[in-house]
């Protein structure tokens, strides 16, 4: 038993030794621990704290991935989610493009005060360019979808010094020109009792009737939102649907995208997109339920900008025409990036 009990000490001894003399010999990588949260790694997490009238408050980000290339992403909504964004990871990564998850306050994994007199834009603004800040973002760039290029647009008003490009997503420049074109698709895609089904439950505002939703979602959405059966929707696009707060979603917005009762009814912005002069993509889907002349016209108006239209995407055309949409963002990325380039023609 004794001796039995010396071996087992000498092989715990032993054991010690090797673990020590590899843990003092292990490479180490300073950078490895730069750029974390006092010097704990927290897989790309950053919390910033926003200054707001009403307080301050915590938004929640990420990074993903490492790269020259460093894009900074405004989901859309208003009251939308980070989720759907995903999809990005499987394409941008391995092309060396840093990006940057944000929920915007209010939202997901950012705090959610319940005062409404923060849910406008100009304080939307205000909070991208101290997310910027917290994240130690200069000459990058922001990427938009739908509200969340609405928010670019404003954004570089005010903020373009420290934009390197911009892309524009799914966004007319127009709300004016958006809810015209929007009834028009109604009246187009739904069958004539289907649109007076539709018409009397909103004039009742019976919104949550399931033949409502069925039409809204089944009819019109899987048409100009997402052109695939709703059951086929992947699930980071599911998931923010379901993460989605829709009190600021209302507030601002309506109480579905066909009805922009919102703060943000009387936005235009045609006449102020001439001052937006960084290289700019502006990109939609063919079948998106923004008018795609709208958004070719929102290219010619942004002197130092291409567009590009996915011949077979709709809103979310980063689903449901994901390779061409890819393409193009990527090119321009890199384009852009390369000094390399070049506008399209303006007539």
């Amino acid at each position: 038993m004794k001796k039995f009990h010396s071996f087992f000490l000498i092989a715990i001894a032993f054991a010690i030794s090797i673990f020590t003399i590899a843990c003092n010999n292990a490479p180490t990588n300073d950078a490895y621990f730069a750029n974390t949260e006092q010097g704990i790694q927290t897989g790309g997490v950053k919390v910033i704290p926003v200054n707001t009238p009403k307080g301050t408050f915590n938004v929640w980000t990420k990074k993903i991935g490492d790269g020259k290339i460093k894009v900074l992403l405004l989901h859309g909504g208003p009251g939308f989610t980070h989720d759907y964004f995903e999809c990005f990871e499987s394409f941008l990564p391995k092309e060396g493009i840093e990006f940057y998850y944000y929920d915007q306050l209010g939202v997901g994994n950012s705090d959610n005060p319940s005062d409404t007199s923060l849910w406008n834009l100009p304080r939307y603004v205000e909070e991208v360019e101290q997310v910027r800040k917290g994240l130690g973002l200069d000459n990058f760039y922001l990427y938009g979808h739908s509200w969340g290029s609405m928010l670019i647009m404003e954004y570089l008003q005010q903020h373009q010094s420290h934009v390197k490009g911009a892309v524009l997503s799914n966004m007319t420049a127009g709300i004016k020109n958006y809810t015209s074109y929007a009834e028009q698709l109604k009246q187009k895609l739904l069958t004539p009792q289907e649109l007076i089904t539709f018409d009397s439950l909103d004039r009742l505002q019976r919104y949550d009737a399931p033949e409502y939703q069925n039409l809204l979602m089944n009819r019109l959405y899987t048409q100009i939102a997402c052109r695939m059966p709703v059951e086929n929707w992947p699930e980071p696009l599911m998931r923010a649907f379901k993460k989605a707060n829709h009190d600021i979603y209302i507030h601002m917005q309506g109480v579905d995208e066909f009805h922009v009762t919102g703060n943000f009814k009387d936005w235009e912005m045609w006449d102020r997109l001439p001052n937006i002069k960084v290289p700019t993509l502006v990109i939609g889907g063919v079948y998106d339920e923004m008018n795609p002349e709208d958004m070719k016209r929102e290219g010619h108006l942004i002197p130092n900008s291409r567009t590009y239209l996915c011949p077979n995407g709709s809103h979310l055309s980063m689903y449901d025409d994901q390779q061409n949409y890819f393409k193009s963002l990527i090119a321009f990325l890199k384009d852009v990036e390369n000094n390399k380039f070049t506008p399209d023609k303006k007539q």
